[in-house]
């Protein structure tokens, strides 16, 4: 069964589409089928593959705001088993343009269910704030994977998202759980880097991924190439976290589905239901009001 992932966090600069572009890329080269969807206007998973400045006929903007068909928006990448849904700065005004539509916080589910069975991994990448975007992705997913630096202000940014995912969870997507806490910008040499990850590890137990991604100029440069960290440089030390990372999360996943095999029926999904407008309103203001 496919799994769609949304990689979160309110707080930029912490490593968020570093991680969906790299994880995209070597759970790809693992043989899974995997869509990479960049809901970000700024467009960074995009580039991030290569395909800056390419004229698409489609991109997320459109899936969203004129109901554009997700076939005809994805695009296969110079990588095998690795296709992308495209972004593009239009979609800044998302927010704005989808205020008044109907059932605005499930477009993007609406949108995947027509290909999730294609895929074995459908990735999001969010852009670094609590819109409307982030909400829709929210409500597609299964499961989030939190990407946190380890500095101090980054434990305030999780306990504030942690809310917000109950939070979403209550109003839009019961079936919504934490996949993972991912450790980005780790240096074994600091004791702040020490205190954060044990700190993280002690409320979220066996939440937090056991592969730390570390400090590493090559991953900070693969992007300008338009590669992710796999083809740039596959020895550097943070290629090495992502592939044990991609591992995680595959084993995760195949013991998940051997346990759910054992199961007499399988769960049924909660149908999408639309929301009060002043409730949609007041997930979306929570990070204004933090």
């Amino acid at each position: 069964m496919s799994k769609i992932y949304c990689i979160c966090n309110q707080k930029g600069g912490v490593g968020k589409t570093t991680t969906a572009v790299n994880l995209a890329a070597f759970l790809s080269v693992r043989g899974k089928k995997i869509l990479l969807v960049d809901l970000d206007p700024q467009a960074n998973a995009t580039s991030g593959l290569g395909l800056s400045g390419e004229k698409f006929e489609s991109t997320m903007y459109d899936v969203l705001i004129d109901g554009a068909e997700m076939s005809g928006t994805i695009v296969k990448t110079k990588m095998e088993n690795l296709d992308l849904a495209p972004s593009i700065e239009d979609l800044a005004g998302a927010d704005i343009e989808l205020v008044g539509e109907m059932a605005r916080e499930f477009k993007l589910r609406e949108a995947l269910k027509k290909i999730r069975g294609m895929y074995d991994f459908i990735i999001i990448d969010t852009p670094p704030s609590l819109s409307l975007l982030t909400v829709n992705a929210l409500s597609a997913s299964d499961e989030v994977i939190i990407p946190i630096q380890t500095e101090y202000y980054a434990l305030e940014g999780l306990s504030q998202l942690v809310k917000t995912i109950d939070l979403i969870r209550t109003n839009l997507n019961k079936k919504l759980k934490i996949g993972g806490i991912v450790l980005t910008m780790y240096d074994s040499r600091l004791v702040l880097s020490h205190q954060v990850k044990d700190e993280v590890e002690e409320h979220f137990g066996e939440v937090v991924f056991k592969t730390p991604v570390p400090r590493n100029v090559r991953l900070s440069e693969a992007p300008s190439h338009g590669m992710p960290i796999l083809y740039y440089d596959p020895t550097s030390s943070g290629s090495v976290a992502y592939e044990a990372l991609a591992g995680e999360i595959i084993e995760k996943n195949e013991s998940k589905e051997d346990h759910a095999q054992m199961k007499l029926a399988p769960e049924e999904e909660a149908p999408a239901q639309e929301i009060p407008i002043q409730q949609g309103e007041e997930i979306c203001q929570q990070q204004s009001a933090v």
